[in-house]
């Protein structure tokens, strides 16, 4: 559901009750915490403009209608939350440059649909294969004389398995195109366009996924309000209602309202497998330039698991012109709906941009919830 639908479905039904999902869970809970958002929000006066960063709240959020149960003043964007959607346009292509080269590709299911420069993994002809980690991968590489290459996307969530992976024996056919991404640098580089744009950003409703593995600590530097929480409706809620009360406060600090999952070092294990293994580098981002120490690169130690070094693979994004506003969308400045592309050329089964592939974009979230 958009802004201006659940706006319009909230002023229908005064009572708000009637907007909330059947299968919302505790609706009296929902219906208090919206009741409690709408009067910080009319004490505060302004817009508040809180952005998530994660897939999984976007769809959440879009599926109960949560939307509908906050004041109109009081908006939530998505932004670059999706590590399907923000992988550049290079690294697409070469790997769809390395299948029709005859060399097996092996990845996660969303990412095979991904368009390129010209087309996707899915229609490269070649022997790409889905998995469900990088597990299965080596099983593949084990079963086969042919060089497999696994494409290794996601936040610092998804890193800690390629590390595992990294520090074990590995077939000599097998090798990692190094594709994860760094959610505080992101952060970071979106704060400062705000402060030179003039553009706003009041919060983030941290991801609960991605501060399982690093905690609290590295959000620490935003001077903004920011809170964590988990992926239920009434999750999410809470996460925005302790946002506006920081807010109203005047308050700009890391809250966790994710405790059953989250802590405040987060998984110092899975941390000091990722130093093991990764250098931290400047990388681009789909829909952003380069943001600086954003991304992992596999360490010398490990150069010869490395797909960049042993298949010499060029990342360069070529510009194309389709008329996708996705880099506007993670960017927290447009929704889907306003993409004159939307459900009409642009949808699931045929996408034009990478935000309507993944089940954790934000215009495949919508498409289907619309």
């Amino acid at each position: 559901m958009g802004r201006e639908a659940a706006v319009a479905a909230s002023r229908r039904c005064p009572n708000r009750r009637t907007t909330l999902n059947v299968d919302y869970g505790d609706h009296e809970t929902a219906l208090k915490l919206s009741d409690k958002i709408g009067k910080l929000a009319r004490k505060h006066g302004k817009e508040i403009k809180i952005m998530h960063v994660c897939g999984t709240h976007e769809a959440s959020i879009t599926r109960f209608g949560v939307r509908s149960l906050l004041p109109e003043t009081f908006r939530v964007v998505m932004g670059p939350g999706c590590p399907v959607c923000i992988t550049p346009q290079g690294e697409i292509d070469a790997a769809i440059k390395m299948a029709k080269d005859g060399i097996t590709v092996a990845t996660y299911g969303d990412l095979m649909r991904v368009p390129g420069t010209e087309g996707s993994l899915a229609d490269s002809g070649g022997d790409v294969h889905i998995v469900g980690s990088i597990t299965h991968a080596v099983e593949l590489a084990k079963k086969t004389d042919n060089e497999v290459v696994f494409i290794a996307v996601g936040f610092e969530t998804t890193a800690p398995t390629t590390s595992v992976a990294l520090l074990q024996t590995l077939p000599d056919n097998f090798s990692i195109m190094c594709s994860h991404r760094l959610i505080p640098p992101a952060l970071r580089w979106l704060l400062e366009q705000v402060y030179q744009s003039g553009a706003q950003i009041d919060g983030f409703l941290l991801p609960g996924h991605v501060c399982t593995i690093i905690g609290l600590r590295p959000f620490e530097e935003f001077q903004v309000p920011q809170v964590v929480a988990g992926f239920e409706p009434n999750d999410v809620l809470y996460g925005l209602y302790l946002i506006a009360k920081q807010i109203v406060r005047g308050e700009h600090k890391v809250e966790n309202a994710y405790p059953r999952v989250v802590h405040y070092e987060g998984n110092v294990k899975a941390q000091k497998l990722m130093q093991r293994t990764f250098d931290i580098v400047d990388v681009e981002w789909r829909g952003f330039p380069v943001i600086s120490q954003s991304g992992y690169a596999i360490k010398g130690e490990f150069a010869s698991y490395d797909a960049r070094l042993r298949h010499n693979l060029d990342f360069t994004s070529k510009k194309v012109k389709t008329g996708c506003i996705c880099n506007l969308v993670l960017q927290g400045l447009r929704v889907p709906t306003d993409c004159k592309l939307f459900a009409k050329v642009c949808m699931p089964h045929k996408a034009v941009g990478p935000c309507m592939v993944s089940g954790e974009g934000a215009c495949n979230v919508w498409y289907k919830n619309r």
